[in-house]
């Protein structure tokens, strides 16, 4: 689940769930050497990468870099990228309601200068989609709608901020605080300030993660029921309620990037589980303690049996044989889902985990997440993998990443359309 320290956005929203969740990992498969199947390069395969600013999880290294060290560092994540063969970029430009563009709706991001609302002295969002384009590569905006701060203190926020403009926009939850999904309001500011980049810059995607209503937090409550009494209308069920307001958020956000800029992609990465089967027999064979649809409330199945989005990316960061959440068991279950749908299955891999002492013993072997690839060749669904993150995807301390490059990507592919 794309998350972090926060740990990494993932790390928070997976290893935080590896354990609260599930107990944590992806899972493996091999490939063969000599690179991709024939079909896939046909078709097109996408590889990604993550790249993390929140927090300065990958970049830049720590807030307050020049601009020109600022530039450097970006631009050796886009080489990597090349040298990996990868021939995408999951650029996080919108990390916790700010923003690494000029933009007119939010402060500049404090992962940038260190203080919020500060000018950086350059573009880099622009310079991003500009320097990986020119590597042949895709550059996909990667925004989080609700998500405000990592704390609760709003006058840590810069005076300008909206959420300090607008107080009743804001639930405290957590120990951080968010927008309230619940107000119409809220969700055409949202969709506003992250259309902005659209209508700016050639993106090749809009890129959501896996954050929409917060994760559970064990004994509190997400406090929006002035807004369900307002504008719950005829539901009876806030959880049914929230739902709808994210597929409202989904449909109007999918429908104002065609507008926009025709051809501009629109995805969705969110946590692995939709529902377990014990909960619903429509759900996959896992026991994860979140489910999207109960605890997040974004109904990920139905976006990609409709074709709301153009595609999904299930953070699936659990190793083959995982008993709670089985790699081998989610790859084909999200194959049955995006099945016909006209919505592209990709896979987020967890390379993160690769030999951190603390997963599994399966995460220990450099070739798990080359396991994975081989895995995942055999569902015609599965048209590419995303790797979190690109600071592992550069450094590959246990070469788990050198090993997919070696046995699967050894032809450069250009990513389905």
């Amino acid at each position: 689940m794309h998350r972090k320290p926060r740990m990494s956005r993932r790390a928070f929203a997976v290893t935080a769930l590896s354990t609260l969740v599930v107990g944590g990992g992806t899972a493996a498969g091999v490939a063969m050497a000599g690179g991709e199947p024939s079909r896939r390069q046909a078709s097109g395969a996408l590889r990604g990468m993550w790249l993390a600013t929140v927090a300065n999880r990958d970049w830049p290294s720590k807030p307050g870099l020049t601009a020109d060290q600022q530039r450097a560092e970006l631009l050796a994540h886009l080489d990597t990228a090349v040298k990996r063969k990868l021939n995408a970029v999951i650029f996080q430009v919108r990390p916790t309601a700010d923003a690494l563009w000029p933009s007119p709706y939010e402060p500049w991001s404090q992962s940038l200068t260190g203080v919020q609302g500060e000018a950086p002295g350059w573009d880099p969002l622009g310079t991003a989609v500009e320097e990986a384009h020119a590597r042949g590569l895709e550059l996909h905006a990667w925004f989080n709608p609700y998500r405000i701060a990592n704390h609760a203190d709003p006058t840590k926020l810069v005076a300008s901020h909206p959420a300090r403009k607008h107080p009743d926009w804001v639930v405290t939850y957590g120990g951080k605080l968010y927008y309230n999904p619940g107000l119409p309001e809220v969700r055409a500011f949202v969709q506003d300030a992250m259309l902005d980049a659209v209508k700016k810059y050639a993106v090749d995607a809009v890129h959501w993660d896996d954050y929409f209503y917060p994760y559970p937090v064990a004994g509190q409550v997400f406090d929006d029921d002035a807004a369900f009494a307002a504008h719950g209308g005829d539901f009876s069920d806030k959880a049914a309620w929230r739902r709808d307001n994210i597929d409202k958020l989904v449909l109007e956000t999918a429908a104002r990037i065609k507008e926009i800029r025709p051809g501009t992609q629109f995805g969705i990465s969110p946590f692995g589980v939709w529902r377990n089967i014990a909960t619903d027999s429509n759900g996959s064979d896992t026991k994860a303690g979140v489910q999207t649809y109960d605890d997040l409330h974004a109904d990920t199945r139905k976006w990609v049996r409709e074709n709301w989005i153009d595609y999904i990316c299930p953070q699936i960061y659990w190793n083959i044989g995982f008993a709670a959440a089985d790699y081998a068991k989610l790859i084909p279950w999200w194959a049955e889902v995006a099945r016909d749908s006209g919505t592209k299955l990709y896979v987020g891999e967890a390379l993160y985990k690769a030999g951190d002492p603390a997963q599994p013993e399966a995460w220990q072997d450099p070739a798990e997440l080359s396991k994975h690839l081989t895995f995942a060749r055999d569902y015609p669904q599965v048209r590419g993998h995303v790797f979190f993150s690109a600071k592992e995807v550069g450094e590959d301390k246990t070469g788990a990443m050198a090993r997919v490059v070696a046995d699967h990507y050894q032809r450069s592919v250009r990513p389905p359309r």
